[in-house]
């Protein structure tokens, strides 16, 4: 995996994150502030009922205007708005948000607007409503506080139970803020909502619960933003999958071009994508197959041309021994039969090594050799080949020290003797073989006294069935093909075959270089 590629998910990663998280937050902050402003209407709509339905609040519960800012008057004795005023003229409770807390509104039967403000808004709403509970109970008979306990509790949507179980009564501290106040608010342990203590003027404790408070994690909230999230990234996923869905048919696309013979054609893509390596591998072997075709064509072209040759000589050979001239003449066409029975099998041999390299090689298995002995065992047998040229052999002592390679003996040996080979055929008298061994690398220069080759034909040369001016005559011999099996062995060496002139015989210089060691992450 490349580090473009990575840097460019995580890229891609991090943006779907922050963007889950601002439209989390701005998704959360927006539906809680609606829901805030409802609960504080709903929560004290109760309290401010039961204040418009009763004459006189002011009166009635007179430690209200100092401790909650109780006030009731007229609509145009408060800075109220259109809209609160509308809201109101609905019998709507209004709560509007003040520099310290929150300000009630309500509409009395009377046409009045009572007026509630709580700093603490949840905390004082309890007291506030346990003190009216309070008020009502002290002023009412003990016979009858069973009865106002259940219309207080349904109209102020609160659960009030007097404390007869000395075993539930809360810690001491709740109790002595109690009996300092005659009131405290407390939470149970496990609960959010709170309760409140009242003590009356008898002694009796009375318990107050109140609605709970306000929730921002309510479970729709929860489920909303799960809802969000999830569509999200279902979003981002699909996009995802589309962007990948897109390289991968551009490589469909191109498999089906190539399906109806447009071998040109090749994957376009751009670095760092999720499919980059599919595409150059994709267009790599495009290329691989196109090469292979281009060989096969031409290989099937040439292989006509030149089985013509000695079929024809045969086809001539056999009509001569039809005719019957004679034993000697029979014997001479025979002989030329054989010889081009030979050729056809050389010819043949040639095409089948040459198509096994070129096609993904031979599986090759390397092991260790000498080179200087190959080399040598090669102009040994050149020199009985060929008697009228003399062949040398230079093989120095630092060469000598590196003398054992990783090859493949066989297919060295043969790329050796295909360079000394047609170097001898093209040589007016003198051929050298150079022999350079490192510690790294071997290098064989097999240089020759011929007429040389042309620079602008030097990659030609070991193109398969190609032909430099006449240098593929039945006086020359060879089929095309022996350079280009070169080249291939020492491809698949890890190696390159290269040509040149040569500074001391002034002929064509033929190079060899290769690896001395296998690499750990040779393919061969």
């Amino acid at each position: 995996m490349s580090l473009k590629f990575f840097l460019s998910i995580y890229a891609r990663l991090v943006g779907v994150t922050a963007l889950v998280v601002l439209i989390c937050t701005l998704l959360f902050t927006g539906i809680n502030s609606v829901r805030h402003q409802f609960w504080h209407e709903r929560f004290a709509e109760p309290l401010m009922r039961w204040l418009a339905a009763t004459p006189v609040p002011v009166r009635q519960y007179h430690w209200m205007p100092s401790m909650f800012g109780l006030r009731s008057g007229d609509p145009s004795q408060f800075d109220l708005t259109t809209i609160t005023t509308e809201r109101l003229g609905y019998g709507q409770i209004v709560a509007q948000r003040t520099d310290v807390g929150y300000r009630y509104l309500v509409r009395s039967f009377d046409g009045e607007v009572i007026s509630l403000r709580l700093k603490q808004t949840y905390q004082e709403m309890a007291q506030a409503v346990a003190l009216v509970i309070r008020w009502h109970l002290e002023t009412t008979a003990p016979d009858q506080r069973a009865e106002v306990i259940d219309q207080l509790a349904e109209a102020l949507l609160v659960s009030i139970k007097p404390v007869q179980n000395l075993e539930r009564l809360p810690d001491q501290t709740v109790l002595e803020g109690v009996a300092d106040s005659g009131l405290a608010v407390f939470n149970e342990q496990g609960e959010h909502r709170a309760h409140v203590l009242l003590r009356l003027s008898e002694g009796d404790l009375i318990v107050v619960q109140m609605p709970p408070p306000f929730n921002p994690w309510a479970w729709p909230v929860i489920a909303l933003l799960m809802v969000v999230i999830g569509s999200v990234l279902a979003v981002a996923l699909f996009l995802a999958i589309r962007l990948v869905e897109g390289h991968l048919r551009k490589v469909e696309s191109v498999a089906v071009r190539i399906g109806r013979g447009e071998m040109g054609a090749r994957v376009e893509s751009e670095d760092g994508t999720l499919v980059s390596r599919l595409a150059d591998s994709f267009n790599s072997m495009a290329e691989h197959i196109q090469r292979l075709v281009n060989v096969q064509r031409e290989m099937i072209h040439a292989v006509s041309h030149e089985l013509r040759t000695p079929v024809a000589r045969i086809r001539f050979g056999v009509q001569m021994i039809e005719s019957g001239n004679g034993p000697e003449v029979l014997a001479k066409q025979l002989e030329g039969i054989d010889g081009d029975i030979q050729e056809l099998d050389e010819l043949i041999d040639e095409i089948l090594t040459y198509a096994r390299l070129e096609q993904g090689g031979p599986v090759f298995s390397l092991r260790e050799g000498s080179v200087t002995d190959i080399v040598r065992q090669v102009v040994s047998e050149q020199q009985v080949i060929r008697t009228g040229i003399q062949i040398d052999c230079r093989i120095d002592d630092a060469s000598e020290r590196w003398a054992l390679s990783d090859m493949e003996p066989r297919y060295i040996h043969r790329a050796i003797q295909n360079l000394v080979g047609n170097a001898a055929r093209y040589a007016e008298g003198r051929v050298v073989v150079n022999c350079h061994l490192d510690e790294d690398n071997c290098r064989i220069d097999v240089e020759d006294d011929g007429p040389g080759i042309p620079e602008q034909d030097w990659e030609k040369v070991f193109t398969a069935f190609a032909r430099l001016d006449d240098s593929r005559t039945r006086t020359s011999g060879g089929y095309g093909l022996g350079l280009s099996i070169v080249r291939r062995i020492l491809y698949w060496h890890g190696g390159q075959a290269f040509v040149g002139r040569s500074d001391e015989l002034g002929g064509a210089r033929f190079s060899l270089v290769w690896p001395r060691r296998k690499p750990a992450d040779s393919f061969l």
